[in-house]
């Protein structure tokens, strides 16, 4: 079942229809960002119907006092949430005195389109006898400015008197407060010709969070004349009128957007907005618009994927691209990859293990290794708060939080935030995949070790030795299945668990720190628990158990459950779903896939056929670790199944949530379904190989990607050419073929894969 309310197009998401029943899930789909600031793709005019507001700044947060029904100990204190911030693009526009309100006027001629290619937003509409034509976007060229340009025509040929209040709206609120309390102040706020500005800052809490300060300065260029200025305790603005007829008419705004992130208190921060407005006032919108595009263009030389054959798989891809990247391109260390992103509020905080399980590797392919360097840095660098974490549950070493924004735990679902630990091992499995792919271990050696050292603490402690079995186990966990609550020995907890305990004492043996003092005592027990774990497993049905007791459970596929109960988790309370057989995402099959070099085909094949038709994939990361292990099978139908639903979880609303904002961390999804999947692209003990299958409804594929100070060119189609377009000759296989490529290199395409 899915909602598809765009048009399909390679490089565009555009509708001719304004959608009321879907008016969230269409803003939602238009969103901008720049890596710095985002905002929804919401009406700047009046819309009186439902609608969710969205501006967003990148590091800017507040920490939301936790509401509970039962205070458990070691609960946080605050859920940290990415706020809605002052809304810089409002404006109220009239047509001859009369109010436009896209909501209840009627509205001809109207329509929306983002252009992916070079990350512009344009909307048109007539209504009152004048048609509006309103471009937009977030400049990747200097990151503190938004534009938005307005153009005005007359539609019947009759003169018209158009007002353009351009505004900026510092009374906003965040849906997802937990005591719908406001969360900014108003600092300072002046309007004066051609120009306003509004300062406003978080209000003050009780946890010691530092406050922010964001500061918006508008101006204006085109042939609209000021007749006014607004101000009032929460909005500043400056009002333009033009005389409307054949002849279009134009009111450009630009918007500089400072925070005290940058800059040192109020001062600094305002000073900064004048000197970048300065900085663009000979500007033409021209110069402003090309210099953005040609930003998005050289993102798009190296990052695009080109599909043949298929218009939604094209424009999947790229959408998930665009947004992933308007979310995040490694400029700012001191940022992660939010789940929503710039998009909506649902899930809070900024970082998850989304960021090392799924991001990483796209990362790792189309970027700079300084930028997943940095990721790993931000990890290592909110080490001190992951041992606080710890000290939180009464455990030693160090536990990464499922949701943050400092490296402090601030998300308050128990089951959640207390038993998925899982997510310790994904951010040394990110240590792992960093050094194996790229060949650095400088990284590793130094701050790499100390991560791994304070997790494999932490695993030793969390562990419990069972005298009855004579094994390690770990209980009362939720593994990446969160349909699952509380369980004891999930496989995949433990195999991970295990798995960084041996890769911390490797790392330890090939650089010693005495520094870290671990002693002898602490690596005799780690490799004690390592040799001595349990894992579930099923003699009969030879699978790797998801956890103590499932097999118990009334196994049944998804097949045979009615549309109407699908998503279960709209549909049925949390107990029936607890109780079921039916899981969210992959989760024995996700450590299948972070150790696929570990398991046989057989194996492999065994797990799959067990566990993917009880699989519901109600998690958006679910559908790429199915596509990439369906594809090695040689499933290819159920790959490209996957695929779709990875590459399109958004544009067609598979799980009817985007409109709360995009799931921008699984967005990656659709790359890797296409890179490790289809092309089958491994990177085993520091091997790069590729197997390529091409689908069936495609004519082919083609994308590049960085590899050890290389750049390649894989091109799928009839034949299979790997490219070698920069860097030194670089030894490969293809097909299980080991070459050495040196400038092109061609072989028929395997049919079998």
């Amino acid at each position: 079942m899915y909602t598809r309310i765009m048009n399909v197009h390679p490089w565009k998401i555009q509708s001719s229809h304004l959608e009321k029943e879907h008016k969230r899930l269409q803003e939602s789909l238009t969103s901008l960002g720049n890596g710095y600031m985002g905002v929804r793709g919401n009406f700047e005019e009046r819309y009186s119907g439902d609608s969710h507001l969205g501006t967003y700044i990148a590091g800017v947060w507040f920490p939301d006092k936790t509401r509970v029904g039962w205070w458990k100990n070691g609960y946080p204190k605050y859920f940290g949430k990415a706020i809605n911030a002052v809304n810089f693009f409002k404006a109220d526009i009239s047509v001859d005195g009369k109010e436009v309100d896209l909501a209840v006027n009627g509205v001809q001629d109207f329509s929306v389109s983002l252009d992916m290619r070079t990350g512009v937003l344009y909307r048109t509409f007539t209504v009152h006898g004048v048609k509006f034509t309103v471009t937009k976007f977030l400049s990747v060229a200097q990151k503190e400015l938004a534009v938005i340009k307005w153009e005005a025509v007359s539609a019947d040929g009759d003169s018209h008197q158009v007002k353009i209040q351009a505004l900026i709206d510092a009374d906003v609120r965040n849906e997802d407060a937990n005591y719908d309390e406001k969360f900014w102040q108003v600092l300072n706020s002046r309007t004066e010709a051609g120009s306003a500005l509004m300062a406003t800052q978080t209000v003050t809490n009780p946890f010691g969070t530092p406050q922010f300060i964001v500061h918006a300065q508008q101006s204006f260029a085109g042939n609209f004349t000021e007749t006014g200025r607004l101000k009032t305790a929460w909005e500043v603005g400056n009002t333009f009128e033009a005389e409307v007829g054949t002849d279009i008419k134009t009111l450009e705004k630009r918007v500089i957007v400072t925070t005290s992130r940058d800059y040192d208190g109020l001062a600094e921060t305002a000073a900064a907005a004048g000197e970048l407005t300065a900085q663009i006032r000979n500007s033409t919108f021209e110069d402003l618009l090309k210099a953005h595009g040609q930003g998005w263009l050289r993102r798009w030389e190296i990052a695009d994927v080109v599909i043949e054959g298929s218009d939604e798989a094209q424009q999947g891809i790229r959408f998930n691209l665009f947004q992933l990247f308007s979310t995040y391109y490694g400029e700012d260390a001191r940022l992660n990859i939010g789940p929503k992103g710039f998009t909506g509020e649902k899930y809070g905080g900024a970082t998850y293990w989304d960021t090392e399980a799924y991001a990483v590797p796209l990362y790792l392919s189309l970027a700079d290794p300084e930028v997943t360097r940095n990721l790993l840095r931000y990890r290592h660098n909110q080490l001190p708060q992951a041992q606080h974490n710890a000290r939180e549950q009464g455990l030693a070493g160090a536990l990464y939080p499922m949701v943050t924004f400092t490296g402090i735990e601030c998300h308050n679902e128990w089951e959640i935030t207390f038993e998925e630990i899982h997510r310790n091992g994904a951010i040394a499995y990110a240590v792992y995949n960093y050094t194996n792919y790229t060949g650095d271990e400088s990284y590793l050696s130094k701050e790499g070790l100390e991560v791994l050292v304070e997790i494999s603490r932490f695993w030793a402690d969390r562990v419990h030795y069972s005298a009855r079995s004579s094994k390690y186990m770990i209980h009362g966990v939720t593994g990446p299945n969160e349909y699952e609550n509380n369980v004891n020995n999930n496989w995949y907890t433990n195999t991970l668990a295990v798995w960084v305990l041996n890769y911390t004492l490797e790392s330890l043996a090939k650089y010693p720190r005495p520094d870290l003092n671990i002693t002898a005592e602490e690596t005799a027990k780690w490799q004690d628990i390592a040799a001595n774990m349990y894992y579930p497993y099923d003699e009969g049905l030879a699978v790797f158990v998801q956890h103590d007791g499932f097999l118990d459970k009334d196994l049944r596929p998804v097949s045979e459950l009615k549309p109407e109960d699908l998503p279960l988790n709209q549909k049925w309370s949390w107990d029936k779903i607890l109780r079921s057989p039916f899981i969210k995402q992959a989760d024995v099959l996700q450590g299948i896939y972070f150790f696929g070099n570990r398991f046989s085909l057989d194996e492999k094949r065994r797990n799959f056929e067990f566990y993917e038709p009880m699989t519901v994939h109600e998690s958006s990361l679910s559908p790429s670790v199915h596509a990439i292990l369906a594809a090695e099978l040689g499933m290819e139908d159920k790959a490209v199944e996957m695929y779709e639903r990875t590459a399109r979880l958004d544009l067609d609303n598979y799980n009817n949530d985007t409109e709360d904002g995009l799931h921008i961390t699984s967005m990656t999804g659709s790359w890797l379904a296409i890179v490790q999947g289809f092309a089958q692209m491994k990177t085993w003990d520091g091997k790069l190989s590729f197997a390529p299958f091409l689908p069936a409804a495609w004519k082919g594929y083609a994308f590049h990607i960085n590899y050890r100070s290389r750049l390649l060119k894989i091109e799928v189609g009839s034949s299979v050419t790997l490219t070698l377009l920069k860097g030194e000759p670089l030894e490969t296989e293809i097909y299980g073929s080991k070459i050495l490529l040196v400038q092109a290199y061609t072989v028929p395409l395997n049919r079998k894969g």
